[in-house]
């Protein structure tokens, strides 16, 4: 296994990383390098092996062989909450959001502290979790429907809300499955917004197939086919890339 090749400045580290199900590698000797606060976006046809990647990252399927350090921890041998405490935050296609909570009840459930049985028991709302869940309500552009029931907003404002319900755990890097589908062209200009706003403090890792929407946020793009690296670099780079455009226009 691969431990420790890896310059230190990389916030997360994925090397020589494969998953067989049945013989079928969906993710085939995968290696890539995300920096502290950038925003890489993966792309590719589907089943190139895209959210088979997020699973391996967040402990939902375990490696067959490789390695995946985060900070330089090894996440391959912990389980999913080790992995949520340890930093790295994980938003699925469907938003999984309370609908009869409001906003800010939302967001206040997920306050770290809320998160074991003794800190839900002693949980207060106090200035702090208020204060904590007003900055990330404005953030995600909920601010004036704190006291409104999730039920009642938008698909996008959903969308938001469960990006808000991740970031209030600080989680350092933030990993999003397609989060602007289903969206108007507004609500996907402000996630663009958003997100460009969020990697002061984390980095986050995307999967999205609107290109408009990858061109307006990321800074490194990296193409998979079949489970393997096709192409990475600029939008710019791999939008010109022979391969990028010879396996899309196949498809």
């Amino acid at each position: 296994m691969l431990v420790g090749h890896q310059p230190p400045e990389f916030l997360l580290a994925v090397e020589a990383l494969t998953v067989s199900f049945d013989g079928f590698k969906a993710v085939n000797d995968l290696s890539f390098y995300v920096e502290e606060n950038e925003i890489r976006v993966i792309i590719g046809p589907n089943g190139a092996g895209k959210t088979t990647v997020l699973d391996l990252i967040c402990g939902k399927t375990k490696a067959t062989s490789g390695s995946i350090q985060f900070r330089g921890k090894e996440l391959t041998k912990l389980k999913e909450n080790e992995i949520v405490h340890a930093g790295v935050g994980r938003k699925f296609q469907t938003p999984s959001i309370f609908d009869d909570l409001t906003v800010f009840e939302n967001l206040e459930i997920s306050y770290p502290r809320g998160r074991t049985v003794f800190g839900s028991l002693m949980f207060k709302r106090d200035a702090a979790v208020r204060e904590r869940v007003q900055e990330v309500a404005e953030m995600i552009f909920l601010k004036d429907r704190l006291d409104m029931f999730a039920s009642f907003l938008s698909h996008g404002q959903k969308q938001w809300l469960e990006i808000g319900m991740l970031l209030i755990q600080d989680p350092e890097l933030l990993m999003l499955d397609e989060p602007v589908a289903g969206m108007s062209v507004s609500e996907r200009v402000k996630t663009a917004e958003l997100l460009n706003t969020i990697i002061k403090d984390r980095s986050v890792l995307v999967i999205e197939h609107d290109m408009k929407f990858v061109e307006d946020i990321a800074h490194k793009v990296t193409v998979l086919h079949q489970g393997q690296i096709l192409s990475e670099g600029s939008m710019e780079k791999v939008q010109n890339d022979p391969k990028v455009i010879e396996v899309y226009l196949g498809h």
